[in-house]
């Protein structure tokens, strides 16, 4: 084996220690990039041999070649969201490369064409051809072409695509978040078409100031010429001892190829911005784009040959150019037709065999039948809550801070809300539906506010005086100018998106219990813990099916108890299931279970469940009215004494309402189920609990008696 060792660079013994190093830092982007931008701003400082300004011009004809192409080949104007970037990039090293040419032209101008190096003077040259007359013309056209006819339409283009897209993004979110609260996407695919939406939105505000760096950058051309030409001739003449011809003819050379050699990269570029942002609404590449819908009207074609042949029998025309393209025009129309008619032929067809195939399935009757769990029909004047600037988030915002909050309350995710329009309401009124069953109706004005006086009065400020429709209170409806007025005199100020929120609210929690199905009672069983999931299994089917457990979930959602401790029930149901399987009995004996969750529920902020209790003359009148046994005992009260009843109840419950207080009605366990069912025909509201759900350490305060 050899006895020669290799030393790696940079580590110990290696004869060039570091080099590992600043190849690792040059294969970070990031350092690379920092390195190329400084290199760009030391260029603009330090003079430039000509051989590296040869090597730097080549760099940015390629690079402004590479920036079209790209531009050419991408399906959306996002696929390349760095434009901008690279737009101010390829500028400054155009400009530094000026500057640079600019410094060897006038410092070396007198040595010869190649004083600026070859690329300069190779492109002085060719298109002078000897006459600097000529080069000055053709510059001068490249350049109003750039400034006038690309640069100043692209910038256009993208100035009305940033204002429109900015002005569109609204409407698009409401969209979004329509579709999320209809249940049409899930919560990733709205993130990510937010985050199309933003970055859109970033793109053309950034290609709208873009544009200006192409503009300027031809203005900057147009200076540079002007100063190397004359500023050379001064050289040449007043230091060089040049005539004026020869100065003339040496500077204009070098300036001029250097403003071409400058200017070409300066077109591409200015051509590639033109082209991506006026690709915004064309998806996939320019070819395939722009061919696809030439090719669409084949009598457009057919009309060009025709009159390109017509041109050619004119006299003193050149026949042969304008027979070939004309006849070429009529034979690729001709072929274009034939071919979109064989298409039309075969979508007809395949659309006959689809409607064959699909008729005996009755699809549009089966999807008739499916209805909406939760539904709200907006008149015309109130689609402004949804889909405008002044409304926009509002409403659809405001039901998804409600499902989230009525699943944290109630304990299970409440359906999807289908928010559309309705031609055939008035044009403020709208109707929440509940499996398709009208359950509210109410009137409100978007752009106002709905004024109500807390203690139920009407209030004073001038306005449109109404009924509150979700608790049937005074209210006035005012304009926004007076909202601040309204504020101050202490009355309850709220929009419109909130009234209907607010209405929406209290209908599902007044029914609740329809809207857990026993599709949803399964998926909840299917989410509990394992352990859980055992007792589930001891219980269900053989002791209780799973409709059973949704029936006593629903009676004690029909009360507004949560449901969110779901072990807990399903261990009581498994305690209850020993002597009855009554869901009504089951839920009783359930409710013991969680006694510390329902007084919390009513348990004020000072920290005490206030209460009124049914005397014993009552339990007693309740007890003898009981008729049946067992499960089958029902209510049988004569009507009189459930007037006086109710009557009580009433003034007890006003009287408490004046005093501040929200108590609930406390009774003995047999009785509650009847009294609960007597009270939430009434005052559906009010909260009635057994002696046996009233928690050992709750705190009671007793604010009457009935």
């Amino acid at each position: 084996m050899s006895d020669v060792t290799v030393a790696r660079a940079g580590a110990p013994g290696s004869r060039f220690p570091g080099l590992s190093e600043v190849g690792d830092m040059l294969r970070r982007g990031d350092i690379a990039f920092a390195i190329g931008v400084l290199t760009i701003i030391v260029i603009l400082i330090l003079p430039l041999p000509p051989l590296l300004l040869d090597f730097a011009l080549a760099i940015s004809i390629v690079f402004s070649v590479l920036i079209l192409m790209t531009a050419l080949f991408i399906h959306t104007p996002l696929e390349f969201s760095a434009f901008p970037t690279v737009l101010l990039i390829a500028t400054m090293l155009r400009l530094a490369l000026n500057l640079a040419s600019t410094r060897l032209i006038l410092a070396r101008g007198h040595e010869g064409p190649a004083a600026a190096g070859h690329v300069i003077e190779a492109f002085g040259n060719f298109v002078m051809a000897g006459n600097y007359v000529i080069g000055i013309i053709v510059f001068t056209i490249l350049v109003i072409v750039n400034f006038v006819v690309i640069t100043k339409g692209s910038g256009r283009i993208a100035e009305v695509a940033a204002r429109f897209n900015l002005d569109a993004m609204p409407g698009k979110q409401m969209a979004i978040d329509a579709d999320l609260s209809a249940g049409l996407i899930n919560e990733s695919d709205a993130k990510g078409r937010r985050k199309q939406l933003e970055d859109e939105s970033s793109f053309y505000g950034a290609m709208d100031g873009a544009s200006k760096f192409v503009r300027g950058d031809a203005v900057a051309g147009l200076l540079v010429v002007f100063i190397n030409v004359i500023g050379g001739m001064i050289v040449g003449i007043a230091q060089q001892n040049m005539s004026f011809a020869d100065a003339a003819r040496t500077y204009t050379l070098l300036t001029v190829g250097d403003g071409l050699v400058t200017q070409v990269p300066a077109l591409i570029v200015s051509t590639a911005a033109g082209m991506l942002v006026s690709k915004a609404g064309i998806t996939g590449a320019a070819d395939k784009a722009l061919l696809a819908q030439l090719s669409g009207y084949p009598k457009a074609l057919g009309m060009s040959g025709a009159v390109m042949i017509m041109m050619a029998l004119l006299p003193g025309i050149p026949m042969l150019p304008f027979m070939v393209l004309g006849g070429g025009a009529s034979a690729l129309a001709f072929t274009i037709s034939r071919r979109v008619r064989a298409a039309a032929a075969a979508a007809s067809v395949k659309a006959q065999t689809e409607t064959r195939a699909a008729a005996p399935t009755e699809e549009p009757i089966s999807a008739a039948l499916k209805i909406d769990d939760l539904k709200i029909e907006l008149g015309y004047a109130l689609l402004p809550l949804v889909n405008s600037p002044e409304g926009t988030d509002r409403l659809t915002e405001q039901i998804k801070a409600l499902r989230r909050s009525l699943a944290m309350e109630m304990g299970f995710v409440m359906p999807a809300v289908r928010i559309l329009d309705n031609v055939q309401l008035d044009a403020n009124a709208y109707v929440i539906k509940i499996k398709e069953v009208d359950a509210g109706t109410g009137r409100v004005w978007p752009g106002q506010y709905m004024v109500m006086d807390p203690a139920g009065g009407q209030v004073s400020v001038p306005g449109l005086h109404t009924t509150e429709p979700t608790f049937g209170l005074p209210a006035t409806w005012v304009d926004g100018a007076l909202k601040e007025e309204a504020a101050v005199k202490g009355y309850t100020v709220v929009d419109a998106a909130t009234v209907l929120a607010t209405h929406l609210t209290e209908l599902l929690k007044a029914n609740v219990a329809e809207l857990l199905s026993y599709a949803e009672v399964q998926k909840l069983i299917k989410e509990l813990s394992k352990e859980q999931a055992e007792l589930v299994k001891d219980i269900a089917p053989s002791r209780i099916s799973t409709s059973g457990i949704q029936r006593v979930l629903q009676i004690m959602l029909a009360e507004r108890i949560s449901i969110r401790d779901l072990g807990t029930i399903l261990e009581g149901i498994a305690d209850g299931l020993s002597y009855t399987q009554n869901p009504t009995l089951l839920a009783e004996h359930v409710r013991t279970r969680i006694a510390r969750q329902i007084c919390a529920q009513h348990t004020t902020p000072g920290g005490y469940l206030p209460l009124i209790s049914l005397s014993a003359k009552w339990e007693h009148q309740f007890a003898e009215s009981l008729v049946g046994q067992g499960d089958e005992r029902t209510l049988a009260m004569q009507p009189s004494l459930l007037t006086e009843f109710i009557t009580l109840v009433r003034e007890r419950f006003e009287e408490a309402a004046r005093m501040g207080e929200a108590p609930v009605l406390v009774t003995s366990a047999a009785a509650r189920p009847y009294v609960r069912g007597i009270i939430e025909r009434f005052r559906a509201q009010t909260s009635v609990l057994s002696q046996s759900e009233i928690h050992p350490r709750a705190r009671l305060k007793t604010v009457g008696s009935i």
